[in-house]
């Protein structure tokens, strides 16, 4: 019916913001993109100016209030973690946020294993020491830029960035907050002995409301801008990785969803906030809930390092896929470790970086890119495995989205690799999906969220397990579980060499 109102699920991710309207039956009633840059000043250092942000939705939401704003219900705002900006009293950014892959911080994350302890943060916070919280980024800006950070008021996350100009409250959802680590992951509020840390306080930071919170309304000037005929609901929902989980329909221990993007973020569900080495505990998008989540920064980033890197932009990736398919599995000797941004789960290791093994002089491109595949297909199968043995639930089945899951010949490796079905979702936005099925809830347009995950939440595509998940297992079981623990010791010491020369 033309009547029938859309929720909006705003996705504002590392290279920009896409606003999708979706209806009731979990269909996309019109989209719009922009993108905004990822600048890189110096090795290691990876920032993004704010009013890119703001900007970047701006353009979408006017796209989508062109179109059907009169049957816009509600806007659901969904992000990119770990990134963050401080801003001065009048709301302005004081210095360039800083991204979520930055690794300028290595010395202040050893100051927080001295002062805080690796244990101590990872039973509060339920993250594993390491680079990608947001609190060491916060003290290499103490340490570094003293100056600056004296303006600065309020430490926000994108998600309370946004909120705070399309609403005017000083405010962010715990799930948008829980990856900055400051917060205490069972209690669902900022934790004072970490603020104190940073050099924070209560008051350095944004009022914290529970995922699926009406935050308040655009304002007047907001809605004007856009388009939008009158103020629409703000609903807050969580980062990126918890929102996708829902969008794929993911409540349980048994059913894994992975994200198929720049990075790669997989996980399942759990009732307990379990903590291990093998993943990261963070809130869940439902309330009540706890992702167990992997994460490997070097997703389809290593795809975008060959292409653009390595090639120069003269193969572009679906030829590179085409030549790929015709390559037998094990790409012909060719291994890939896809540390390109360090490694997260299971070690934590911020000296990590990428390994190509086997390269030889008959090998090319194509080679290259399904090692690729293959090597972040053995490193997922890495990662679930060590959930597995923690929830003492085996997976049984992995629901793939994103980008990169539109890859058949990607999503037939995964499921050799897994030896377990692979299903693609209907839908490839199930972030900005899951955004907005928490909106529709809120907003009593469905009555719970097995209602909104049974109408809204659909699969489509399913990979089953070839002939090729022998030789993929004894590849992962004799080559690739071993190759990062044997040279971890002398990557660690190129990596200071090179530092400290």
């Amino acid at each position: 019916m033309s009547n029938e109102p859309v929720f909006v699920g705003l996705d504002c991710s590392t290279h920009g913001a896409k606003a999708i309207a979706w209806s009731l039956q979990g269909e996309p009633k019109a989209q719009a993109s922009s993108s905004f840059p990822l600048h890189n000043p110096h090795a290691g250092f990876w920032e993004q100016d704010p009013r890119d942000w703001l900007e970047a939705s701006q353009r979408v939401l006017s796209q989508i209030a062109r179109e059907l704003g009169p049957r816009v219900a509600a806007i659901a705002i969904t992000h990119q973690r770990e990134t963050i900006v401080g801003v001065d009293d009048a709301g302005s950014p004081v210095r360039p946020g800083i991204v979520w892959m930055d690794e300028r911080s290595r010395d202040d994350v050893q100051h927080l294993r001295q002062v805080v302890g690796a244990d101590s943060f990872h039973a509060i916070t339920g993250k594993p020491l390491s680079l990608t919280p947001s609190i060491s980024k916060i003290l290499w800006v103490r340490r570094s830029e003293p100056d600056f950070f004296q303006r600065i008021e309020r430490w926000l996350d994108v998600h309370a960035w946004l909120v705070r100009h399309f609403t005017g409250q000083d405010v962010t959802a715990v799930g948008s907050a829980d990856p900055m680590g400051l917060i205490d992951i069972s209690l669902g509020q900022w934790d004072d002995g970490l603020l104190a840390v940073a050099g924070l306080d209560q008051r350095s930071v944004p009022r914290l409301v529970p995922s699926g919170h009406i935050v308040g309304k655009l304002t007047n000037q907001q809605a004007s801008v856009m388009g939008f005929p009158f103020p629409i609901p703000i609903v807050a929902t969580a980062g990126d990785g918890q929102v996708a989980a829902l969008g794929a329909g993911i409540r349980d221990l048994r059913t894994a969803y992975m994200n198929l993007g720049t990075a790669i973020v997989a996980g399942v569900v759990s009732r307990t906030a379990w903590k291990d080495l093998a993943f990261r505990t963070m809130v869940g998008a439902e309330s009540g809930t706890y992702l167990l989540e992997s994460d490997l920064k070097g997703g389809t980033f290593c795809i975008d390092w060959l292409s653009h890197k390595l090639l120069n932009g003269r193969v572009g990736v679906p030829q590179l896929e085409q030549n790929a398919a015709s390559i037998r599995p094990g790409s012909e000797g060719l291994m890939w470790v896809p540390y390109l941004a360090t490694a997260m789960n299971p070690y934590w290791d911020d000296n990590a970086s990428g390994l190509v093994v086997g390269l030889r002089g008959d090998h090319g491109p194509a080679h290259i890119f399904r090692a690729i595949l293959e090597g972040i297909a053995f490193e997922q199968r890495l990662q679930l495995e060590g959930i597995e043995r923690v929830s003492h639930e085996r997976i049984e089945i992995v629901r793939v989205l994103g980008g990169g899951a539109q890859s058949d010949l990607w999503c037939q490796i995964l499921a050799d690799v897994l030896n377990r079905p692979v299903v693609r979702t209907k839908q490839p936005e199930t972030t900005s999906l899951g955004a907005a099925m928490l909106a529709a809830i809120t907003l009593s347009a469905l009555p719970s969220l097995s209602e909104a995950i049974h109408e809204m939440s659909k699969e489509d595509k399913a990979f089953e397990p070839g002939t090729s998940k022998d030789l993929y297992a004894r590849l992962y079981s004799e080559v690739y579980s071993h190759l990062y623990p044997s040279v971890r010791t002398s990557m660690s010491n190129l990596t200071k060499i090179l530092r400290n020369p």
